[in-house]
């Protein structure tokens, strides 16, 4: 069985050589791909000398058509597809606790879960908007899904679901649109507790602006999700 993990990464220099390491080191994983959306720094060789596989884009296209272009590489090889951020550093390794419902046929989709940040986040908006978007739009599981992380891009997923819930939403938007698919499908999407850690972002211009830049992409997700008609 190929188990295949998609690491999207933007100037992830500082901590993608931890996370290529850790992904290699799940039992099972067979590829890890990297696909760094035109860094400016040294993302790209530091994945490579990490193991990883590296897909170099020539220009910032976003998340959402990063992992599209990953996926376009691993396809024929991905019984099972792991999405983990750039930015996890050792925390990464805990991607094995995804595999396991999907590897037991527990779930379609596997979701990691969060520990509570220590120090000032955000208010809160984006995941309020997003576990809005989940509970209206996703078919009959929607309003009984409670989300804990609705934005969390650390993922499994076997192959009927991916390519179910695929190709992926725009930017930010990928995480509550993936979520929404597989739940109107009627595939059981399950978080699961983990002690990850990532380069949050906090109360400063940098993370407002991020926030609000997520919040306008997961809006735009859910607009098309409103319409979206899958056979």
């Amino acid at each position: 069985m190929g188990i295949v993990v998609l690491v999207p990464a933007h100037d992830e220099a500082a901590r993608i050589g931890a996370t290529v390491a850790a992904a290699l080191g799940i039992s099972g994983v067979t590829r890890v791909l990297v696909i760094d959306d035109a860094s400016t720094d040294a993302t790209s060789d530091l994945a490579a000398a990490a193991g990883a596989e590296v897909l170099r884009l020539p220009s910032n296209v976003g998340k959402g058509a990063a992992l599209d272009a990953g996926l376009a590489r691993v396809r024929a090889d991905a019984d099972v597809l792991m999405m983990l951020d750039g930015d996890l550093g050792a925390s990464a390794g805990q991607g094995a606790l995804l595999l396991e419902p999907v590897l037991s046929g527990t779930a379609a989709m596997s979701v990691a879960a969060f520990p509570r940040p220590a120090g000032k986040a955000g208010f809160g908006l984006v995941k309020g908007l997003a576990r809005f978007g989940i509970r209206a739009l996703g078919g009959r599981a929607g309003p009984s899904f409670a989300a804990r992380a609705p934005l969390s891009g650390q993922r499994a997923m076997t192959r009927a679901c991916w390519e179910r819930v695929t190709p992926f939403a725009f930017g930010y938007g990928v995480e509550v649109a993936l979520t929404v698919r597989a739940l109107r499908s009627g595939m059981t999407v399950l978080e699961v507790p983990t002690t990850m850690t990532h380069d949050a972002t906090g109360r400063d211009a940098a993370g407002f602006a991020h926030r609000g830049r997520q919040f306008l992409h997961v809006a735009r997700a859910l607009a098309r999700l409103t319409f979206e008609r899958r056979a």
